[in-house]
């Protein structure tokens, strides 16, 4: 089952000449800009991390570009053998990258285990003024362990706290808080024990707690928005997590408002679902060019 989105209930480049900056400053719409550095582990079914991730900033006009920490063997019906890459490669990529194009967002996925959850905090770490999105994600929409206790310790202590925002799942929350997480209602007393542990912002999604509607909440220290949205009985929805993460980064890197780019962020994605194009025997993919098609 995965929810329908919709709106909030409540509310480095080098020198140019003169006429290549008119002409990039033309280009820098809403639309059509927004950098996003893309830190995770890679799906060869195409539906859920790099991939997932890629399509859907390139589908929302923003720029992709990558770091992978891992490479899975996978398809829909789950996770078949993972081969992490070394911390200190995905270092490299993201800083090949940072020191050319550059970024106006950090997106974090599938990290692995604690070496490789260091090594993305200390590159964060590094580059301050660079919004990130982090997505704790921790478990397969198969089941298999996607992170490690040492992963899951430095995105509580380091991650958490230099998130522009940081989007668990219940279960995903619930390890994080050691709280219980099945009502809505949890799911807001464990948005309050990580924004008490230090997060900026907090995106507490309610696709696994039971019910006909889904309620995510949007909290900060000062403001809570809940998206209230229909529940959509299907099982194309590997990959959600992943593709409403990047959709939130893509508006941040774009100059959206937080608000403003989790709720465009949901709309994509439940077009994305309600287009899912119906491939594999097991949790299918989303059409992430359900945008494209349409133009």
């Amino acid at each position: 089952m995965a929810s329908i989105p919709s709106s909030p209930s409540s509310t480095a480049c080098g020198p140019r000449s003169p006429g290549e900056r008119n002409e990039s400053a033309a280009l820098l719409t809403h639309e059509h800009r927004g950098r996003v550095l893309i830190i995770a582990g890679s799906d060869s079914s195409g539906g859920a991390g790099i991939q997932a991730d890629l399509k859907t900033v390139t589908a929302l006009g923003g720029y992709g570009a990558t770091a992978i920490t891992a490479i899975t063997v996978q398809d829909t019906l789950g996770v078949r053998q993972v081969q992490a890459l070394s911390p200190a490669l995905m270092t490299a990529q993201a800083r090949a990258v940072l020191d050319d194009i550059g970024a106006d967002c950090f997106k974090l996925g599938m990290l692995g285990d604690h070496a490789m959850a260091e090594a993305a905090a200390d590159l964060l770490d590094a580059y301050p003024d660079i919004a990130a999105v982090v997505d704790p994600v921790m478990v397969a929409k198969g089941g298999a362990a996607l992170s490690d206790e040492g992963a899951l310790g430095t995105l509580t202590s380091r991650l958490l706290v230099r998130a522009s925002l940081f989007t668990p799942n219940a279960p995903e929350a619930s390890a994080l808080t050691g709280l219980p997480v099945e009502t809505t209602d949890d799911l807001c007393r464990a948005g309050e024990a990580l924004l008490a542990l230090g997060a900026r912002a907090v995106l507490m999604k309610g696709g696994h707690i039971e019910g006909s509607r889904v309620i995510d909440i949007l909290m900060t220290p000062v403001s809570e928005t809940r998206f209230d949205s229909g529940r959509i009985d299907s099982r194309h929805t590997h990959g959600t997590g992943c593709t409403l993460a990047s959709a939130c980064a893509t508006g941040l890197a774009q100059g959206f408002g937080l608000e403003a780019a989790v709720a465009r962020a949901r709309d994509y994605l439940r077009g994305a679902i309600l287009h899912a194009p119906g491939f594999g025997a097991g949790h299918g993919p989303l059409n992430h060019a359900w945008r494209v098609e349409r133009v």
